[in-house]
């Protein structure tokens, strides 16, 4: 073996040393993330929910409430789409922007659904997100193929929510709701695979890595949000 090769074999096991111990790192990261943010959203929810005036300024005002979902669209896609421009400090200023603008507009579960009905089924949300990302992390199924499927069954119900806006049909929005949960519980699976492998190779745990794994957290944090609101409309018990 010459010295070349040597040295080849010597820096190839220091990158699979750092690589190992980058990431638990990142990992941790991207849970944490996800985790602040739910919280950061939940709170804002509910205090905009207790502030007569706050709720009246979002949902009385038609520009305030579009300008908002417009505002939420568009940080998704920044945050996504140039997270490669952003630096760090950036971009994660922006997700917890994002989540406290999420979490304004989700106020009005506090008025739709009962309390007690939305704290349980947060935590049939928590059990069942937790269930199917470590499926999803564990599994030695590869779930790249999901991916296409779950992407065009996403598509397809965004067209129908936006359909039954118009159509009012409450047993297909049931049917909606209920599409709605499997898509999101395959989804958890399929980006917990993603991430895992995306940051399994990582070299590093420096500020290129930890932008990826911000923009996991959001891709977590977007399926645990959906799977709620999907569940809530099925087994939250209205205040009427």
């Amino acid at each position: 073996m010459d010295y070349e090769e040597l040295t080849y074999n010597t820096l190839s096991r220091e990158r699979q040393l750092e690589a190992s111990l980058a990431f638990p790192t990142l990992m941790r990261k991207v849970y944490v993330w996800m985790s602040l943010a739910l919280v950061i959203t939940g709170f804002t929810a509910y205090f905009v929910a207790t502030s007569p005036a706050l709720l009246s300024m979002i949902y009385t005002n038609k520009i305030v409430f579009y300008g908002l979902i417009i505002a939420e669209l568009a940080l998704v896609f920044a945050i996504s789409g140039a997270i490669q421009k952003l630096s760090l400090t950036s971009a994660t200023l922006l997700f917890v922007l994002y989540s406290v603008v999420n979490g304004a507009t989700m106020a009005s579960i506090f008025l739709m659904f009962e309390l007690s009905s939305i704290v349980s089924v947060f935590f049939i949300t928590a059990g069942t997100f937790a269930a199917m990302a470590a499926y999803g992390y564990f599994t030695k199924k590869d779930l790249t193929s999901w991916g296409r499927i779950l992407f065009m069954a996403l598509i397809g119900i965004i067209i129908a929510s936006v359909v039954n806006i118009f159509v009012g049909s409450t047993g297909f929005n049931i049917l909606l709701s209920y599409i709605g949960v499997l898509l999101f519980v395959g989804l958890t699976a399929y980006d917990s695979q993603r991430i895992k492998n995306m940051l399994l190779t990582a070299p590093d745990a420096g500020e290129h890595m930890q932008k990826l794994a911000l923009v996991g957290a959001l891709s977590l944090y977007l399926d645990f949000i959906n799977l709620f609101l999907y569940l809530l409309r099925i087994f939250g018990s209205s205040r009427d």
